[in-house]
């Protein structure tokens, strides 16, 4: 059976005044990066910048824009790649809750038996409704990486699940010698969304030493989770068959 690898590094965008101060931003509040948050973004391209990129991916929100530019203009193989903005990829609704101090809303979820990303204020998004854009977004990429790089009919899946090379801290940790990556600039809420989800419904595995504690907790600004995965080619387009994760909330590189 043929397969196509290809690796995701989703990276959560750099601080903002709001983060700063502890409010909520969401979607109403369109901010962009503080000083701090422009020196993280920064970092993160340093950091990232011999790692090849094949396609790049981001919130259609100010500061997600922002941190992508920064990477990618620091970045060896960014110069001749587009930046796709989707809307799929904005940050949770948190509804009337949107500018409000994050521990007012950390009291709101106590008081209703939730916890704090995942509490839906009253006209906010539900995990639910967050959890479809990402499985919209997850379907499109997977569609549009295969249609892009499925060439001489991939490789032999049995040799792509082969034993995997160690993580050494590095920044290509997972995707060396491996051609197609995405990397996809998004939110704090989002990727706890994504990342559970990619966890608990699509079986991926986790990185030796993580446990789901860890693996479900808020990124940190311009923190980075990466996975790769392998999709077979079948009558109706591209479909998963396999996902692991090399790392999560990786933030050594950047900026305090």
């Amino acid at each position: 059976m043929k397969a196509l690898r290809f690796g995701l590094s989703l990276i959560r965008h750099g601080e903002t005044q709001y983060n700063k101060e502890g409010l909520l931003q969401g979607q109403a509040i369109d901010s962009s990066l503080s000083e701090t948050g422009r020196q993280q973004a920064e970092a993160a391209g340093r950091y990232l910048q011999d790692v090849q990129f094949s396609n790049v991916f981001v919130s259609d929100m100010l500061r997600a824009r922002q941190t992508a530019e920064a990477i990618m203009k620091l970045n060896r193989s960014g110069s001749g790649l587009r930046m796709v903005c989707d809307p799929l990829l904005k940050e949770k609704s948190f509804g009337i809750a949107e500018g409000r101090r994050v521990q007012e809303v950390r009291e709101m979820a106590k008081a209703a038996g939730q916890t704090f990303p995942g509490f839906t204020p009253p006209e906010g998004e539900t995990e639910e409704q967050v959890k479809e854009r990402v499985k919209d977004f997850l379907e499109k990429l997977l569609q549009q990486i295969g249609s892009e790089h499925w060439s001489d009919g991939g490789e032999d899946e049995a040799s792509l699940s082969a034993a995997p090379s160690p993580v050494e801290g590095k920044a290509d940790d997972g995707v060396r010698g491996v051609p197609v990556h995405a990397l996809v600039v998004t939110h704090g809420a989002y990727m706890c969304v994504a990342v559970r989800f990619l966890v608990e419904e699509l079986r991926c595995s986790l990185p030796p030493g993580c446990d789901e504690a860890h693996m479900f907790a808020l990124s940190p600004n311009a923190g980075m989770c990466r996975f790769v995965l392998t999709a077979r080619k079948e009558e109706r387009g591209f479909k998963l068959s396999g996902i692991r994760c090399v790392f999560v909330h990786r933030r050594d590189p950047v900026t305090k």
